[in-house]
């Protein structure tokens, strides 16, 4: 019975290290979607969507990844406590080769982690969403 025990043991462990996903920091501004997006041509993929830098962009693979972005702070001094204390889910669509920040996100993706739009650009936590 023991060695069964230690199966299971050792099965478990394995299956959490395998599943450990990657938080990713960085800074979020917000940009006006337009079509022809990067992923999805013409296609209008609703108002919760993002474009990515290099980082997150995985050589297309992020079209259509899901991603939970929340406000971790102000990356300016124009508005001293930015965010919401709230997260969103956005859908990637878009690629911004060179962007300075993480994320883009949509308008009102952005609006529902920052509490003005003229924080311009915060400090965020970026995970998938699986």
């Amino acid at each position: 019975m023991s060695v069964i025990i230690r199966y299971l043991l050792m099965v478990t462990i394995a299956i959490c290290l395998v599943s450990v996903e990657s938080t990713f920091y960085g800074t979020a501004t917000f940009y006006s979607p337009y079509i022809p997006s990067a992923c999805f041509g013409d296609t209008d993929e609703g108002s919760y969507v993002a474009g990515v830098g290099d980082e997150l962009w995985d050589n297309g693979a992020a079209c259509g990844r899901q991603y939970s972005v929340i406000c971790t702070g102000a990356t300016n001094g124009g508005v001293p406590q930015p965010c919401t204390g709230g997260a969103v889910t956005v859908k990637i669509v878009d690629y911004n080769p060179g962007a300075a920040t993480i994320i883009n996100l949509s308008p009102l993706a952005f609006l529902t982690i920052a509490t003005n739009i003229n924080a311009g650009s915060v400090y965020v936590n970026v995970d998938q969403v699986s």
